[in-house]
């Protein structure tokens, strides 16, 4: 069944609001399972796959209400310093881990390391390594088919931007996809309380802010100014500069292969998301973790996967042969 077709059966209203607002504390897929209502209560509505869980997606909404406040707590060159710095940090944390490590596995790095660098991610507040990878290979199994759940081809552009994770259906990952991330505890922890890692950087900024005030009154800064910029700017700004891999990627661009799906390689893309752009090479060989093929594709989270292989944080990056690349464009051409 395609995801807008198949049948569910709802909850009670009060028990979905309650579940509903649970998940601002804590990620549903580790805790424990509510029982099944009785058959004889259970209402069964098609449309459910597609019905926004607004209790749930409420702190989301909101974080892009709070970033109006700039309005008030006004705009200083450091804050916006900071602001630049955590979206390109978290970017690389999201594609160069999220994405190309816990996804796709095209590199190693040790169990520390691993960690590290989910916890980064998790202060994206795109949710849980765990969560992200499992959603992610689902996508690659039906790239574009209509079970692709944030496929623009299959439904819509506002859908494969943002649409889907929202929905009542299809927030809930599939976690037989990440056996192999399951295994660590660290990593089940950063799911289950995903929402720690995001307030602690949310405090963490705002006291920031705050001593600036105290001992560099000349930046002109505040706890609330840092806040606002640092912490909800910056990540609304994170949220769809991800979330175009998912619709622009899939609708504008050029294709160099001729894959199954609909992937294009985006510049525009590419400069945003630090080299996530480049994703019908992505689509191509999801199994490398160099996006961009040759020198004029910019892939700035291969270069600084790279670095951190100088120093043995990450080893094994796999990546295409040139001569494969030119022989698979050639027939793909």
């Amino acid at each position: 069944m395609t995801p807008e077709n198949e049948i569910v059966a709802e909850q009670p209203a009060a028990e979905r609001v309650g579940m509903e607002l649970s998940r601002w504390f804590g990620s549903g897929d580790f805790a424990p399972r509510p029982k099944a209502a009785p058959a004889a209560t259970q209402v069964v509505r098609p449309e459910s796959a597609r019905r926004v869980d607004w209790g749930r997606v409420l702190p989301f909404l909101a974080m892009h209400a709070v970033c109006l406040a700039v309005i008030w707590v006004g705009f200083s060159w450091v804050a916006v310093g900071v602001t630049v710095a955590l979206y390109v940090l978290r970017m690389f944390a999201i594609t160069g881990f999220y994405h190309r490590y816990f996804s796709h596995r095209t590199f190693k790095t040790s169990r520390v390391g691993q960690f590290v660098f989910g916890l980064l991610g998790a202060s994206a507040v795109q949710r849980g390594p765990i969560w992200w990878a499992a959603h992610h290979r689902h996508h690659h199994v039906h790239s574009d088919k209509p079970d692709d759940v944030h496929s623009p081809v299959q439904h819509g552009f506002f859908w494969s931007h943002m649409g889907w994770f929202m929905s009542h259906k299809h927030f809930a990952a599939d976690l037989s996809r990440v056996k192999d991330l399951l295994k660590y505890p660290e990593l089940r922890f950063l799911d289950r309380f995903d929402v720690a890692v995001p307030t602690a950087l949310g405090v963490g900024v705002f006291l920031l802010g705050v001593l600036l005030q105290h001992v560099a009154p000349g930046l002109g800064t505040t706890g609330w100014q840092m806040l606002v910029w640092g912490f909800f700017i910056s990540t609304v700004l994170l949220y769809h500069g991800t979330f175009t891999v998912n619709s622009l990627a899939h609708i504008f661009g050029k294709r160099r292969f001729a894959t199954a799906d609909n992937s294009r390689n985006n510049l525009f893309v590419a400069l945003i998301t630090l080299g996530e752009g480049w994703h019908n090479n992505h689509h191509h060989y999801a199994t490398s973790e160099r996006q961009g093929f040759y020198w004029w594709e910019l892939d700035v989270a291969h270069y600084a996967l790279r670095v951190l292989s100088w120093f043995g944080i990450v080893w094994d990056l796999r990546t295409p042969s040139s001569s494969a690349l030119l022989q698979e464009s050639r027939n793909s051409n």
